[in-house]
């Protein structure tokens, strides 16, 4: 969220104060983003807390024996984000000279389309949502799950094959860490100094 102008600095021509509720509702933005932006170093506790998340909405699904079209949804949408976070930000189909094809090419860091923090937040957003759509009888549509489940495995099998290929076809992995190491051997014929006794 970018804020342009608090409450207090509205435009000189409007000479009534902002609204209590208007403050309330910027303070209140301004400390839930400066929560995420706190949370951005914190890679595996944020995750291990969609974990929890997750655990807490499968275990009201299985306990309660329902919401499966809620949870068909939310999978899907889940999937959905879990290919932009593996797919590059420029498809290499469309763009030449991408990413590196040759090993001695300049190393270019692999740049998702959806980057970490958006899809966790996404994901998370998801299973609040997903959570709170538990509370309400009125999402628990009764539904033949297995015919859902095997529909989505098929799917997912589908879209990872596809994912996957297209990944060898363009010679990229998603999961790049940071630049190669080089191994710091002397160069042959290079004088190694030797140990004081």
């Amino acid at each position: 969220m970018v804020f342009t102008e608090t409450p207090a600095e509205a435009p000189a021509n409007n000479l009534s104060p902002p609204s209590f509720l208007s403050t309330l509702r910027y303070t209140v933005e301004r400390r839930y983003q400066a929560l995420l932006d706190s949370s951005t170093a914190y890679v595996l506790y944020r995750w291990i807390g969609t974990a929890i998340l997750t655990i807490i909405y499968l275990y009201r699904v299985f306990t309660l024996n329902g919401w499966y079209v809620v949870s068909y949804a939310l999978a899907i949408y889940v999937l959905n984000l879990l290919i932009g976070f593996l797919s590059p930000k420029v498809d290499p189909e469309v763009e030449s000279n991408v990413l590196p094809t040759k090993a001695n090419d300049e190393f270019r860091p692999f740049i998702r389309r959806l980057p970490e923090f958006k899809f966790w937040y996404a994901t998370t957003r998801a299973l609040i949502i997903g959570i709170f759509c538990t509370l309400f009888a009125v999402f628990n549509i009764p539904v033949f799950w297995p015919i859902l489940l095997i529909y989505f495995i098929a799917l997912f099998g589908f879209t990872m094959k596809k994912q996957i290929k297209h990944m060898i076809t363009h010679k990229y992995v998603p999961m790049t860490v940071g630049k190669p190491k080089h191994n710091d051997k002397a160069a042959p014929g290079a004088a190694t100094p030797s140990k004081a006794k």
